[in-house]
């Protein structure tokens, strides 16, 4: 069966309503565009409007870090099926970088995990009673950064863990009339993928990791969080669906003396090169 991006329409989520943070750009557009695709009604909102907009996607400008903004916007709806919290991200940031302020770059961590933990459970919180009353569904955009040691971005890493445990938590204090769930996302090809992987010749060594021999297109994110949302996954809350091509082939293989073999079948000798696989929505922020 061919794996590349294209997937069936869902039924089940015409006429209901769908809000995506950050939902203009990579990732964010990716899983609008796959909601409107099933027929549903969306709104995205971010802090900036998308470059171009996005066809059967509504926007509205909302920065998420505030909090009675939030609970206004989601006050003001009439109805809420589904709310994907997928606003985050994090540029490459050490925790000590030499000769920087301490307390700056202790701030500068503080706001990443403010980002990608507080404020969706921020928006999860407004959105509750909504969702309550249409027995609607959440869920969050996490990351395999979330469950692996990820240096240069620990933060990020350490807020998508409990981005994750939230959701678990979330999925059992809220049942039955909400279901909760993550999406456990790993490397995408969004249009900022050259600057993760330098260009294209980069971007096709790293999909060569990948067991299913290429990165995520957005609309791979898109299917899965469609399907969390709709009929089919009437039982499923409190999961974590992992979102990855198979994941990561550990490096000690390839540090291995001698021959291995790929993760497409082939033998090949052992390459050197390495890389920094960091999931898309490590940068630029959004939201």
């Amino acid at each position: 069966m061919d794996n590349s991006a294209a997937h069936p329409v869902d039924s089940s989520l015409h006429g209901r309503t769908v809000v995506v943070t950050g939902g203009t750009r990579g990732v964010g557009a990716g899983i609008a565009r796959a909601f409107a695709e099933a027929g549903a009604t969306v709104l995205a909102c971010a802090r900036r409007p998308p470059e171009e907009p996005l066809e059967g996607v509504g926007f509205t400008a909302l920065d998420l870090r505030d909090p009675p903004a939030v609970r206004t916007f989601f006050a003001a709806l009439p109805r809420l099926d589904v709310l994907v919290n997928n606003a985050g991200g994090t540029p490459y940031r050490p925790l000590i970088e030499p000769g920087a302020d301490a307390v700056a770059l202790a701030e500068r961590h503080a706001r990443i995990v403010e980002l990608n933990l507080i404020t969706p459970l921020t928006a999860s919180l407004a959105a509750h009673e909504h969702l309550r009353r249409s027995r609607g569904s959440i869920v969050m955009v996490g990351s395999v950064s979330g469950a692996r040691p990820s240096p240069g971005t620990a933060a990020y890493g350490a807020a998508k863990a409990g981005l994750a445990g939230l959701a678990a938590s979330m999925a059992v204090e809220w049942a039955p009339e909400v279901r909760v769930n993550t999406l456990v996302v790993g490397m995408v090809r969004t249009e900022l993928a050259h600057l993760h992987y330098g260009g294209p010749d980069g971007v096709a060594a790293v999909s060569r990791t990948v067991p299913l021999g290429r990165l995520a297109a957005p609309a791979d994110v898109g299917a899965a969080a469609v399907f969390l949302a709709s009929d089919a996954a009437a039982y499923i809350s409190g999961a974590s669906l992992q979102v990855h091509g198979g994941g990561e082939r550990p490096a000690f293989l390839d540090a291995a003396v001698g021959t291995t073999v790929r993760p497409n079948g082939r033998e090949a000798a052992a390459e050197a090169a390495g890389h920094r696989a960091t999931d898309a929505s490590t940068t630029p922020l959004e939201g």
